[in-house]
């Protein structure tokens, strides 16, 4: 018989099913994502660092996982970062027989290699609509036989994730470029990277606190991340002393 474990909710709310992936006991801030496909991508995005993703589509894992092998620019084919950055995967129905020609294990292997625990038998819609109705909630996934106030509710916002998911030196990819692009990375995911370097560009990838030189790029590209933005001073500051110069300047999902 598969081991069981409970979703237990801030609120008190709780959500039984069947445990699949790594045999422990998590928390952090519980999110979801509504896409059909893409569970290897959203897992292994930065901006999903400690949260428990949930994911509403009905049946999850049916085309397994692909080897995490290079592809443009050294980056990854197939990830978004270098390991899973969920803390926990929430779903429907776990797909026991997946088939597909890129695939070398299953989700349920997967997330085992990584130490990461999946919980299945939830129903993700009403879970679903419990957040966007209430806003965000913390959770803990808590495997049946361990005692609830063992796993307390952790808050990830109140530490610099950032600074956890940030490369920790600078990295130049499709170094022949002609636009001289520099990324400030908050939690940058691979493709944003691979989209600016197929557009001719070199690409040079900074930590999220790297000082910036006006002199030394064409644009800036500021990427999204997880936590909270007040844990990124250095970043502000950074960006303040160049955005004055007339220089190209985008940035992803910043308020």
């Amino acid at each position: 018989m598969a081991q069981t474990a409970t979703l237990v909710l801030e609120d008190g709310t709780r959500f039984s099913g069947r445990l699949f992936g790594a045999n422990v006991s998590v928390s952090g801030e519980v999110v979801f994502q509504t896409g059909m496909v893409g569970y290897p991508e959203a897992l292994t995005d930065p901006s999903y660092r400690c949260q428990l993703l949930t994911l509403t589509y009905p049946l999850v894992g049916n085309y397994g996982v692909p080897a995490d092998e290079d592809g443009e620019f050294g980056l990854s084919r197939w990830f978004e970062s270098y390991k899973i950055q969920a803390a926990a995967l929430i779903i429907g129905e776990l797909s026991e027989n997946p088939s597909h020609w890129s695939a070398i294990k299953s989700l349920d292997e997967w997330l085992k290699e990584h130490g990461v625990p999946g919980l299945q038998g939830v129903d993700t819609r009403r879970l679903t609509k419990k957040i966007r109705e209430r806003g965000t909630m913390l959770g803990k996934l808590v495997v049946d036989g361990t005692p609830e106030d063992d796993v307390p509710f952790d808050n990830p916002d109140e530490r610099n994730l950032v600074q956890e998911v940030s490369m920790k030196e600078p990295k130049v990819f499709n170094p022949e470029g002609s636009l001289r692009i520099t990324a400030v990375d908050c939690g940058i995911k691979y493709n944003q990277i691979r989209c600016l370097a197929r557009r001719g560009a070199r690409v040079t990838v900074v930590p999220w606190d790297h000082p910036l030189d006006v002199d030394d790029f064409d644009g800036l590209f500021i990427s999204n991340g997880p936590g909270d933005p007040q844990f990124c001073q250095d970043t502000i500051s950074n960006i303040r002393k160049v955005v004055v110069f007339k220089k190209l300047f985008k940035h992803f999902c910043l308020q």
